[in-house]
């Protein structure tokens, strides 16, 4: 079952708003993994199945080595998951 109320529909729209945004990816979804563990945190939305493995991906997708910069491949990765995201965010 899906989070209500005005708590999870103002998580649910910032992060989309975030998703939105013109920038990297990569910033991109650092900004919206942080505002999705706010929101899990605050209890604004459930954290489901899918988007916890979808989150554990983005943590992959952004892992980078001191001094290392994130570049093509960890921005393409980003976007793909942050779609499975935004498809799964109903449902939280």
């Amino acid at each position: 079952m899906s989070s209500s109320g005005a708590a999870a529909d103002v998580a649910r729209a910032d992060v989309r708003e975030i998703m939105a945004r013109k920038g990297h990816a990569v910033d991109i979804a650092r900004d919206v993994r942080d505002r999705l563990r706010r929101a899990f945190a605050e209890a604004a939305l459930q954290e489901t199945e899918a988007l916890s493995l979808a989150l554990a991906d983005l943590e992959l997708a952004l892992e980078q080595a001191e001094g290392q910069k994130l570049g093509g491949k960890s921005a393409e990765a980003s976007r793909f998951i942050l779609r499975a995201i935004d498809r799964q965010l109903d449902r939280a």
